[in-house]
């Protein structure tokens, strides 16, 4: 029976140990960009990045450019649909929308429409509509840009947003607490679960997360409340992206790419 125990302590603590504690990230490319900024890539493999505020798409052969020197920062751009990019520039409470060669088919300024909206984020939602927060009111809205109407989506916010982001069907915000939420078109609030505490984070790949924390990246799974150190990724960068389990880093010399197996 001793004997039995013995090998069976062995046994576990062996099995303990053979457990993935980190994720062997893979380079898979890499190319240099100038820029401030690294926005993001889409579904298309266009690289999108902002430089002296200037907005730029760069693809296999071609390099797009929009500037807008009336509405100062770009505070969030939007990728989810190629051919509608958003750009928001939060401190003029507008929104402009961009084609897949970056003109410019849509301007709307929030603050002409009703000047009791402060807008503090934006996004692509589904049906013809955007994702918008206003601050003045603590409430989920969507504007139908179609027919220029608004639409309460009655979830009314407790806590301050630390972070967001949107899909099509879903926005997503971290508040003070590194509580993630998520609602619905139809205002269904759900809480999701506790982020671990971080420097930076990557929101854009819905339930499984990066960030970071003292120059080291991990990825999180929400549904199993799982963090997971990501190595052989450089340690020293601007920012980062995720999407698709495909990691981009981005540093002064410009974006590596990273293929992220997940366990």
């Amino acid at each position: 029976m001793k004997k039995l125990l013995f090998f069976t302590l062995i046994l576990v603590h062996t099995l303990c140990f053979s457990q993935a504690t980190s994720l062997i990230a893979s380079k898979t490319s890499s190319q240099f960009i100038e820029a401030d900024e690294f926005v993001g890539e889409d579904i298309y493999n266009n690289l999108y990045y902002i430089k002296n505020n200037s907005f730029f798409k760069k693809s296999k052969h071609e390099l797009f450019h929009y500037k807008n020197v009336s509405f100062g920062k770009i505070t969030k751009v939007d990728l989810q649909n190629p051919l509608r990019i958003l750009l928001f520039y939060q401190n003029f409470n507008t929104l402009i929308v961009l084609d897949n060669q970056l003109n410019e088919i849509q301007r709307i300024n929030f603050s002409e429409i009703d000047n009791s909206l402060t807008l503090t984020a934006v996004g692509n939602a589904t049906q013809n509509g955007y994702w918008f927060f206003d601050q003045n009111t603590q409430q989920l809205k969507i504007y139908h840009y179609t027919s220029g109407t608004f639409q309460n989506i009655g979830t009314i916010f407790d806590t301050t947003i630390k972070n967001y982001d949107t899909a099509l069907n879903y926005f997503y915000w971290i508040d003070t607490e590194n509580i993630l939420y998520r609602s619905d078109l139809f205002g269904k609030k759900q809480g999701l679960g506790k982020i671990p505490e971080y420097d930076r984070i990557s929101l854009n790949d819905g339930l499984t997360l990066i960030y970071e924390k003292d120059q080291k990246l991990y990825l999180f799974e929400v549904t199993k409340n799982k963090s997971t150190l990501i190595e052989n990724v450089q340690n020293s960068f601007k920012s980062f992206y995720f999407k698709n389990q495909n990691l981009t880093i981005f540093t002064p010399e410009g974006i590596t790419n990273y293929k992220i197996n997940l366990p």
